[in-house]
Formats: structure tokens, C-alpha cells, sequence
């Protein structure tokens, strides 16, 4: 089998630092910002020509921070409880025989830089900071929209989310841009699903790290400091 190598044409900039507190699919926080920003060999302006007359992009990224050796058919997909196996090309585990993911977000703009050439700001991206970048296109919606699809297992658990209690701290340590994209976050529940009601957790975004309980469908922060 002949092999071949794809190499990352940029990466992602954004306030997750860190895997937990992802939103578990892109559009779930759709007021979390995030940037695409090139390697000098990609900064060409040409590259991005008629860009910005799409409004949604597709991210082709790298797991990047999921590499091992082998692979396996079956996973576990989390919002399944852990406990229930389905085959890996039926889910969107980032454990796969190729480390490659798929995410759509909304191009909010093209920014020019002195620096970094043209970035671009994206918004609703479920993408760990640095996050190397393959390839990017535009999402078209008269192909890529099809109303009479199917989502599966998944269907199960689109309407889900938490209710969110925050403390007034947090007006001292982010902006009210990043309160609303936290508040986001934490409503999709990042906690493991197996994971009984009670148990205290952390996360960190826009670097301050916030912990936080669940209880009876209600999380409530409990502390946030900058870190």
C-alpha cells in the first residue's frame, strides 16, 4: 500500500487549553472564538480569495493529543454512558486508524496582522489550542445540509443540556464574551457520563479555572480563579 504525508498548513488558537471542557461537537458553544492562523508558507492571501462569502467552514484538523499505536474497532462513545460499544466508523471518537477530525464553525471574519498575515476568527470550534490544521473548505449548504438525515444513536442526546449557575467572580476575571462562551461550555455537560451526580471538577478556559458540581440536572460553579 503506497503512503503518503499530509502536512498542517496552520493551527488553531483558542481559549482550551487543555481536552476537558471541550464542547463535544462544533456549534454546541457557538459563542466560543477561536482562530485559524497559517504557517509562512500558507500565508498567501491568494489561498484565501472569495473566502469570505462563505459563512460556515469545514476544518479538516489532527487529533493531535489522541495518537497511539494500533487502533481498535469497537469504542465507547461517552454520551453513551462508557459502557456501550459501537464501531469506530459509526462514531466521532478521536481514536481512529487516522488521527483526522472534521469541524464545521462560522467564519466570523478575516483578520489582516502584521505578524501572522490573514487569520482567520471562527466561532462554535471544538478545538483544543494548537491544534495542527490540514485543510479547510467551504460548507456549502445546498450539499451539505440534508434535512431528511438521520443522526442515530447520537439524536438521542441533542436536546441535552445542563442548567448553569455562575458566581459574580467571574464578571472580575473574564470579559462578558468569555462568561457567555464558558456558561456554553459547562451547560454541554463536560463531565464523563458515567460519572454520578456530586463529584466536584475543573476546568480551565480563557485561563481561569473553574470548579464547579453537578446535582439533579443543575451545575453550579462553585470557585474560579486565575491561573
Amino acid at each position: 500500500m503506497e503512503k503518503f504525508e499530509i502536512k498542517p498548513i496552520g493551527y488553531i488558537e483558542s481559549d482550551f487549553k487543555e481536552k476537558f471542557g471541550i464542547p463535544r461537537q462544533s456549534g454546541r458553544a457557538p459563542s466560543v472564538i477561536s482562530k485559524i492562523i497559517f504557517y509562512p508558507e500558507y500565508r498567501n492571501d491568494d489561498a484565501l480569495r472569495e473566502i469570505d462569502g462563505f459563512s460556515h467552514l469545514w476544518i479538516i484538523f489532527d487529533f493531535s493529543k489522541a495518537h497511539k499505536d494500533g487502533w481498535a474497532p469497537l469504542v465507547r462513545p461517552p454520551r453513551l454512558g462508557g459502557n456501550k460499544k459501537v464501531g469506530v466508523f459509526a462514531s466521532r471518537s478521536p481514536f481512529r486508524p487516522n488521527n483526522i477530525g472534521l469541524s464545521s464553525v462560522k467564519l466570523e471574519r478575516v483578520e489582516k496582522t502584521e505578524n501572522l498575515g490573514s487569520v482567520l476568527i471562527v466561532s462554535g470550534a471544538d478545538l483544543l489550542d494548537q491544534t495542527p490544521v490540514y485543510d479547510i473548505k467551504p460548507y456549502l449548504p445546498f450539499t451539505d445540509c440534508h434535512f431528511d438525515a438521520k443522526g442515530g444513536y447520537a439524536s438521542e442526546q441533542e436536546s441535552y443540556k445542563l442548567k448553569v449557575e455562575l458566581i459574580p467572580e467571574l464578571d472580575l476575571l473574564l470579559s462578558q464574551d468569555k462568561i457567555d462562551a464558558l456558561k456554553e461550555c459547562l451547560e454541554d455537560d463536560p463531565r464523563p457520563s458515567y460519572q454520578d451526580d456530586g463529584k466536584e471538577y475543573g476546568l480551565t478556559f480563557a485561563g481561569v479555572n473553574v470548579r464547579f458540581i453537578v446535582n439533579d440536572g443543575v451545575l453550579k460553579v462553585i470557585s474560579a480563579n486565575k491561573i
